[in-house]
């Protein structure tokens, strides 16, 4: 391997991924180390900063052993995709306020949410950050909670930092954010890209706790000679800030162009689109960060229990193999002999009436066999999709292909189900469950100087399998979608009562 070769590191909800990419924009090796997730109260979801930094390390020294020294050596850069809406207190000097910080599932400062909409219009909120997942979740809300219930360290507390930036700040000694993880801050306005003034004050937090924003491109600077050692790397490496998850995946997967679309298929699900405007909707409340290539938004919208629905089945059907589901499945055909699923399995999202609704199998009976259940909610899924999908091509035009990543998509079975239930071509490509690595590796790319744009991505990604749409398929499922979508409102009605 050469001399400019890039490390990605990917931080997941279960994990990191550290992955070697050479000066073609080729993925030579990679290692993945897990961390916990604690829950010491009902809606407290938490994990421990330095359990990163132990991850970080592990995963590095795992591509070492793969890849080689030699090719450690040629690291010029690194870049990191890191999991949104993190809260990583410090005080001035730069020490953890905190052994265990809350990620972007906690959900304990809602009562806090709620104060703060007594000062501010919750849809003129929405409008300004594009904020549309539970309020909640967003970090403003997490500092006003820890405001309120730990006094004695909060005001030591000098910046709030986000999961990458954190370990941004331990290679470098550096504390910064980027334009796309600062776009999850909740008082972030996508227009201006800036923090808000006006929402900052209703918060009461002084804006000093919001840390600085660059570009994802920005160079922090070089490694510190203690992280260098502990990394088995050269101290001459240069970290670019990087960008949040759903940025980098967006990036890698291509989707980094006006109307360039990505179906990302895994635990929870979700379609997103690169605009140049943020793709802003009162009714379903599209998800939106500031994209890691300049000009552009990544807008989104989700269900919540995709791989997480069809991983229950498996277990409840105490099936070992993925395969032998989908041959159950292939055989049921089209429509599950009038079985219908509704994943909702962890709740509503947006796109549903109330965040109460669940899941339910509907017009079940003794006829109905294993694959059936298996093909409903394999359906089911696509159908929830289906709902995303129109709603971003009523606001902004979404190009076509769409781009399937994640374990989702490894099936034939269901890209052809996707193709059906979209009307759309489908593809997959070699990038695989590597979009974020990929994406965070073309920004540390770009940013030091390796390669002259993000086309890198598109001149990297094959096109591995590509399903059309079936007329006749595809007609059969435009009529069931009307039956779904009738099921998922009763299902709503009922679930409010």
């Amino acid at each position: 391997m050469s001399n400019n070769n890039i490390l990605a590191y990917d931080f997941g909800t279960g994990g990191i991924k550290a992955s070697l990419f050479d000066e073609t924009g080729a993925c030579r090796a990679s290692g993945f180390d897990a961390y916990d997730t604690f829950y010491p109260e009902s809606g407290f979801h938490e994990q421990s900063p330095e359990d990163w930094w132990r991850a970080t390390v592990r995963s590095t020294r795992l591509l070492a052993e793969q890849a080689g020294e030699d090719a450690m050596k040629g690291v010029c850069a690194i870049g990191i995709s890191g999991h949104s809406l993190g809260v990583v207190p410090l005080d001035a000097e730069g020490k953890l306020l905190r052994n265990r910080v809350p990620i972007w599932s906690d959900s304990r400062a809602d009562a806090e949410a709620r104060e703060f909409f007594k000062k501010i219009d919750e849809v003129r909120w929405y409008e300004t950050t594009g904020c549309g997942f539970p309020p909640g979740l967003y970090s403003v809300f997490k500092l006003m909670w820890f405001r309120s219930h730990e006094p004695e360290w909060f005001n030591r507390m000098e910046v709030a930092l986000g999961t990458k930036d954190y370990v941004n700040y331990r290679l470098t000694g550096v504390k910064a954010t980027d334009n796309s993880y600062a776009s999850g801050s909740g008082v972030y306005s996508l227009v201006n890209r800036a923090y808000d003034p006006t929402l900052v004050a209703a918060s009461g937090l002084p804006e000093s706790v919001f840390p600085k924003i660059v570009s994802a491109t920005h160079v922090l600077g070089t490694l510190t000679p203690e992280a260098a050692k502990e990394l088995g790397l050269q101290q001459t490496v240069q970290v670019v800030a990087g960008g949040v998850d759903n940025s980098c995946m967006a990036l890698g997967a291509g989707a980094y162009m006006e109307g360039r679309a990505y179906n990302s298929l895994g635990s929870s699900s979700w379609i997103a689109v690169s605009s140049a405007k943020p793709v802003i909707d009162k009714a379903t409340r599209p998800y939106v960060f500031d994209h890691v290539v300049p000009g552009q938004y990544a807008s989104a919208l989700a269900i919540f229990s995709a791989g997480t629905s069809h991983n229950w089945l498996r277990d409840v059907l105490c099936i070992d193999d993925y395969v032998q589901m989908d041959a159950l499945a292939e055989a049921a055909g089209i429509g599950a002999h009038g079985l219908f699923f509704n994943p909702s399995l962890a709740g509503g999202s947006s796109l549903d009436a109330t965040p109460k609704i669940r899941g339910a199998f509907a017009n079940l009976d003794l006829r109905h066999t294993r694959g059936d259940m298996i093909r409903a909610v394999m359906e089911g899924i696509a159908f929830g999709l289906r709902g995303a999908l129109d709603s971003l091509r009523a606001l902004v035009p979404v190009a076509e292909p769409l781009t399937l990543v994640g374990g989702g998509a490894k099936s034939a079975l269901w890209r052809q189900i996707y193709a059906d239930v979209y009307g759309l071509r489908v593809v997959r490509t070699e990038i695989g469950q590597q979009a974020a690595a990929l994406g965070a590796a073309a920004v540390a790319g770009v940013g030091c100087g390796l390669w002259p744009d993000f086309g890198i991505v598109d001149r990297v990604t094959r096109v591995i399998n590509q399903e059309s749409p079936d007329a006749k398929p595809a007609a059969e499922y435009a009529r069931l979608y009307a039956r779904y979508r009738s099921l998922t409102a009763h299902l709503a009605t009922w679930a409010q009562e």
